[in-house]
This record gives structure tokens, sequence and C-alpha cells, in this order.
């Protein structure tokens, strides 16, 4: 069982699946800053500094008027965190879309790889032995 294991480790399709899973926690880390720290702003700068995050209902118990969305769960009361959940579906939104176009980039780049890699003409192949030995063969039967 222990060489079936290894077996399955050492298969490349392994590995690239867990270099993905690497390379996409890191990714994610990157993405989820370029909308949270620059992406977001601008659209709180276009809508008038939106933010939803602090929309709540109170489902039951007391919270202070006015508590934002923190307080009133430290207060122990149940509540309906409709904005938070409204703002996690615009981050996703805006996620989905900065991922779509990065992967648009990318295939467009490979695509122009491809591309190039198609339109290089290939050098010009030399008589296969075949052809050379005919070819001496001839020779000395012109020769003779």
């Amino acid at each position: 069982m222990l060489n079936e294991f290894k077996t399955f480790i050492a298969k490349g399709n392994v590995m690239d699946m867990a270099v993905g899973i690497i390379i996409g926690a890191a990714f994610t880390a990157i993405v989820t800053s370029l909308v949270g720290d620059l992406i977001n702003p601008i659209i709180g700068l276009v809508s008038g500094g939106a933010d939803f995050t602090n929309n709540y209902a109170v489902l039951a118990g007391e919270v202070p008027a006015g508590a934002s969305l923190d307080a009133a769960r430290e207060a122990g009361a149940s509540i309906f965190a409709y904005g938070a959940f409204i703002m996690a579906v615009i981050n996703f939104l805006i996620i989905a879309f900065v991922v779509f176009m990065l992967v648009k980039m990318v295939n467009k780049v490979k695509d122009a790889a491809m591309k190039e890699k198609e339109a290089a003409p290939e050098a010009p192949k030399g008589p296969t032995a075949e052809e050379l030995l005919a070819e001496i063969r001839d020779a000395l039967k012109a020769n003779a």
C-alpha cells in the first residue's frame, strides 16, 4: 500500500494540482487586496461611499440604537445581517470579474504564443539516409 501511495504522489498531475492550489492561494490574496484596496474604494467614491456591511435587522434581543454589526453581535442579539451578505455578493462579483479579465488576458497571450509557434517556418530538412544512399548508388553506376 505504501508503494501505491508513492506511485500516486509521484504522478505528474498530483504535483501539478498541488502547485495549482498553492499558487491559487497566493493569487487569492492578490485578488482580494486588489478588490479591497483598489477597486472597492473607487466604487465607494462613485457610489457616495456605499457600504452595506453594518445594515442588519434585529430578530430577537436588545441592541443599542445605531450600533454597528459587531456591537450587535457582541450584545448577543439574534440579527439578520443582510448588509454583510450584500457586500459579500458585491465583492464576489468584482473578484469574479477581475479573475475573468485576468484569465481572458492570459488566454490571449497563450493564443498569440501558439500562433507564433505555428507560423514559424520549419528549417529545411536535408535528404534522408535512403535518398543519400540512392544518390551514391546512382553516382557509382554513372562512374562505372
